[in-house]
């Protein structure tokens, strides 16, 4: 499994968002995004990272950035999830994992001491330029999810 670092060129991609609307990374141009990688919608510390990042929100779009989720959910799913916990970003569906894979966010992991294969929760700060290309700026792996948006903005430079 291979990880993105600092100055890679971040993989392109296109997925279903949790509305139906096709995105792809080059609709960000000229824009900062966050893409947060995370297992599951629904299940506490999954919830727990997108009710952060939500009560965040005003804060990230003051920076200059924008927010995106990804997971293995439905679309179905995904648009529940945004509902219930009133998330103002887009979530987007990546039912075979061909996204989180590219991105080095899925794969082999450790589990209460086990290794397994699943997704790895993660956080990529990406700067698109105007043809929509993106350039990693930070990779985060493994990212715990409570208490990861804070992190992520002390790391940023950028306040609480």
């Amino acid at each position: 499994m291979t990880r993105l670092s600092v100055g890679d060129t971040a993989p392109a991609f296109t997925l279903t968002s949790d509305v139906g609307d096709s995105v792809s990374l080059k609709d960000f141009a000229g824009k900062k995004v966050i893409v947060y990688v995370y297992p599951a919608a629904m299940t506490p510390g999954c919830t727990k990272q997108a009710c952060d990042f939500r009560d965040t929100a005003n804060a990230w779009a003051k920076d200059g950035f924008e927010v995106v989720g990804i997971s293995p959910d439905k679309v179905e799913k995904l648009a529940a999830f945004r509902e219930h916990d009133s998330l103002p970003f887009t979530l987007l569906s990546d039912p075979d994992k061909s996204v989180m894979t590219s991105f080095g966010a899925f794969g082999e992991k450790q589990l209460y001491g086990k290794t397994v294969v699943g997704v790895i929760r993660s956080t990529f700060v990406i700067d698109v330029d105007s043809r929509g290309r993106g350039t990693v700026l930070h990779a985060f792996y493994n990212v715990k999810a409570t208490g990861h948006v804070a992190k992520l903005r002390k790391d940023l430079g950028l306040s609480a």
